[in-house]
């Protein structure tokens, strides 16, 4: 088997494709030149995305490697039950263009930060922007810029360092040229994504096939969910080794809508593409994302089935072991080390892609909130646009030169990318996303509040990680809240842990605004409009479609 090599034909496809998005992104640069430019405009290229390009965006930015590697990972060690992450986004997508977007398109929202600020005060926002900035240096641009350079390295051959080098100074380009020049070329590299991702899948699919003497990709795919049935139930049993990570019912009915709401809602990261938009274009935009999230699974997760197929049958057994035991993490990369030359640049492009697109997109968030809500507050309350625009250009800049120069020393490829994302900022998302939603829809929460659920929320989750070591919480096994670890302890799956902290944190929350409330304090309200809830009857027609998918797709592999 050839590994780590590039042939011409790879460096031809991969050639084209740096200078499509290069080319498309200067030409959009110089178009924007030409236009008056604000900084409004550069962080959120306001009123100039369209609704495929603020959806092709928001995929972009959100598939980068941990998806490809760590999710086909997932794939080979727990199956289609992982696909949950993404179909379940598909319909948090919708539930915040109905009610989240129009809140903030109503009140001018444009950072995050500056939502806090508005609904509760300048201390609540100052905390979180500080928070968000260093959770988005210290552990998703760090993340994203090592695993897509250790995945990049895989298959090309170059060295982690030059690779993680190339892709940062890659995404510097592209982020330089603000809001409108990402949300463009993220078309072009969705379009590469996609086209790479699908050309894994087929050799995938097709190798399963060849092995059992039968030819095409639905008979690979037939030959796996035979072969691996095991491998294709969404809902877990509490006697499922991987339902610790995927607690049954929780995925649909419990904290995996902490995880996706928050995300996707309360995520400077994701609304800013959406945030510069007037509401039908926002809403068309998230709806063609939920589109394209249900096709992602096919992606990254059959390609991880498939090497564990083949894996049962003895192929791979040298290459999935790392460290004396089998990896699950190797089996993208084994599966892209196989595939032609010229469809092997294409898979190169792809992954490049999305680890460059998802850059893009955080160093843009990082430098937003740091000149809008830290350093035009804190630093120069009279700074003009040209100023705000250069400062965000320099920040751009420090922050990926921060995370090229610790990302190496955080052991993220040890804990795994998709865990290690995870894991921390699951810490804080429950009282974040508590504190928003109530913000939202509840004018008597207060400000005391707000700081209970950040502070509260964090406290909380430390507890309840550390609980299991403290007590016997076996009491809670029949009711799947608590599993048996390797040394016998019972914990609280991660997922129904956020679950827990939320329902704290929500009822903390209201105990305190109605203790504010009685003292006379009256906190600050959103402008909420009923009204601006409706949708247009396409973006209806769309949501049921979308539903109805989601139904055929979580019956069919329950």
């Amino acid at each position: 088997m050839k590994t780590n090599v590039l042939e011409l034909k790879d460096y031809i496809v991969f050639a084209v494709y740096f200078v499509i998005v290069a080319a498309y992104g200067l030409y959009i640069y110089q178009k924007k030149k030409s236009a008056k430019s604000d900084s409004k405009d550069y962080f959120l290229a306001e009123g100039s995305l369209t609704w495929w390009a603020i959806g092709a965006s928001l995929i972009a930015s959100n598939i980068s490697a941990e998806q490809f590697i760590g999710m086909s990972g997932s794939g080979f060690k727990m199956g289609l039950a992982i696909a949950t992450y993404e179909w379940m986004a598909a319909a948090t997508l919708i539930i915040v263009a109905i009610f989240f977007i129009p809140v903030y398109l109503k009140n001018n929202i444009a950072t995050m930060p500056q939502f806090l600020n508005q609904r509760y005060n300048g201390t609540v926002a100052m905390i979180m922007a500080v928070f968000w900035l260093l959770l988005y240096v210290v552990v998703n641009l760090t993340s994203i810029l090592y695993l897509g350079a250790l995945a990049v390295s895989s298959i090309s051959g170059f060295s982690i360092e030059a690779c993680m080098y190339a892709i940062a100074l890659f995404a510097i380009i592209i982020t330089l040229g603000g809001m409108k020049v990402i949300g463009y070329t993220d078309v072009i590299q969705v379009f590469f994504l996609i086209l790479g991702g699908l050309a894994t899948t087929y050799l995938a699919l097709n190798l399963v096939s060849d092995h059992y003497g039968t030819k095409g990709i639905l008979e690979g795919y037939n030959l796996m969910t035979s072969k691996a049935s095991e491998h294709f139930h969404m809902i877990l049993k509490p006697d499922n080794e991987n339902y610790i990570d995927l607690p049954g019912l929780s995925v649909l009915i419990g904290g995996m809508w902490i995880v996706n709401l928050n995300y996707w809602g309360c995520n400077q990261y994701i609304t800013q593409r959406a945030l510069g938009a007037d509401l039908n274009t926002a809403r068309g935009g998230l709806l063609f994302a939920a589109f394209l999230k249900l096709l992602m699974p096919i992606i990254v997760v059959l390609p991880g089935i498939a090497a564990y197929v083949l894996y049962k049958e003895g192929h791979f057994q040298t290459e999935m072991v790392h460290d004396g035991s089998v990896n699950p993490d190797r089996a993208y990369p084994v599966l892209l080390n196989l595939l032609p030359a010229g469809l092997k640049g294409l898979s190169f492009a792809a992954l490049t892609a999305a680890v460059v697109a998802s850059l893009a997109g955080k160093a843009n968030s990082i430098a937003t909130i740091f000149t809008l809500d830290v350093y035009q507050k804190v630093f120069n309350t009279k700074a003009s646009e040209k100023n705000l625009i250069n400062t965000g250009k320099i920040t751009i800049v420090a922050a990926m030169i921060l995370a090229v120069l610790i990302a190496p020393h955080l052991g993220i490829d040890k804990k795994g990318g998709f865990q290690y994302i995870q894991e921390y900022t699951g810490f804080v998302s429950p009282g974040i996303f508590a504190m928003f939603i109530l913000g939202f829809f509840w004018k008597k929460t207060t400000s005391k509040a707000a700081l209970f659920a950040t502070i509260g929320g964090f406290i909380f989750s430390l507890f309840l990680k550390v609980l299991p070591t403290l007590t016997d919480l076996s009491w809670l096994s029949p009711m799947g809240f608590a599993i048996p670890n390797a040394k016998g302890i019972y914990e609280i799956p991660f997922i129904d842990r956020m679950g827990f902290v939320f329902l704290f944190c929500v009822i903390g929350m209201y105990i305190i605004s109605i203790v504010d409330h009685r003292r006379g304090i009256t906190p600050k309200g959103l402008e909420v409009d009923p009204k601006m809830f409706k949708t247009s009857r396409s973006f209806a027609i769309g949501t049921i479609v979308i539903l109805a998918l989601l139904t055929i797709l979580y019956t069919v592999y329950w």
